[in-house]
């Protein structure tokens, strides 16, 4: 097991400097978004927004790209190949390995579905695209059901969001396993998967294998489908802005929680909701 460096030093906002523009402040591309499942991919890049990305774009399938635009119109959206099934067909990686070189940072996998040509696609993207990378949702199921060795070289800096159960997928454990050895099972994974880990859940774990944070802010009410894409938005928002990644994930829990905790003194925690976040993340920058 690796010897982790707590680390105890306050979260810092980027600076934003008065004469940025759009591309100053960085370009996310979203990969995701399916057929049901359009609100994920839809959340995290209004995260993305939130967290500011000066341009973000969603990729999606071109059957359920005016669903996905119809959400927000502050991002645009780029219809790729349908396999027929409202998934991304297999033939668009290509495309995307392309758009990849025109931004700064990429959310992969939010409501991306599950199949074998997908499993492709993301395993070649983890491995070929140079720039930060999130991996969350459906990409981490599609990893861990892929053979380590068609991703054990990652291509740029990765962040990888799981929830215990997903996590579990990885080490081949229960979600009970992972939650009694959170800290040196993610630091371990991370060492050598040369990854940063953002293990979600109450006091979500945050390390590259040889420093680890814990984060403090959060509360019930994100235990709600759509909050961990809203997580996956804002930490490629703040990757896209040039911050490492273990930083980015830091800052991105904390913000995230943060926004919950501000929200619930109105909405309560039953009552939270996914896309209620990105509003509230604009309230929680106040705060830092």
């Amino acid at each position: 097991m690796p010897i982790l460096t707590r680390m105890t030093t306050p979260v810092i906002a980027p600076l934003r400097p008065s004469d940025g523009h759009k591309g100053t402040f960085g370009r996310v591309l979203v990969i995701g978004g399916s057929r049901g499942l359009c609100g994920a991919a839809a959340l995290a890049g209004r995260a993305a927004l939130r967290g500011g990305a000066g341009l973000v774009t969603v990729a999606c399938p071109i059957s359920v790209q005016d669903v996905v635009a119809s959400f927000e119109p502050s991002y645009t959206t780029w219809g790729l190949m349908d396999d027929g099934s409202g998934q991304i067909d297999s033939a668009a990686t290509v495309s995307l390995q392309m758009k990849c070189d025109e931004v700064t940072a990429v959310a992969l996998g939010p409501g991306l579905g599950q199949s074998e040509g997908l499993r492709q696609l993301v395993t070649t993207l983890y491995r070929t695209v140079p720039v930060p990378m999130v991996v969350d949702a459906d990409a981490l199921n599609l990893l861990a059901s892929s053979p380590a060795s068609l991703w054990a070289e990652p291509g740029g800096p990765r962040v990888l969001t799981p929830h215990p159960g997903e996590f579990a997928r990885f080490l081949g454990c229960t979600p009970a396993e992972v939650n009694a050895n959170r800290e040196q099972l993610a630091g371990q994974f991370a060492l050598e998967k040369r990854v940063v880990v953002l293990l979600k859940g109450a006091e979500s774990v945050i390390t590259d294998g040889v420093h680890v944070a814990l984060n403090t802010t959060g509360n019930s009410g994100l235990a709600t489908g759509g909050s961990g894409d809203v997580l996956s938005g804002l930490v490629a928002a703040l990757l896209a802005g040039g911050m490492p990644a273990l930083e980015a994930a830091r800052l991105a829990a904390h913000l995230h929680g943060l926004a919950a905790d501000l929200a619930v003194a109105e909405l309560s925690e039953p009552g939270l909701i996914a896309s209620d976040l990105p509003e509230w993340i604009a309230r929680a920058w106040l705060h830092l």
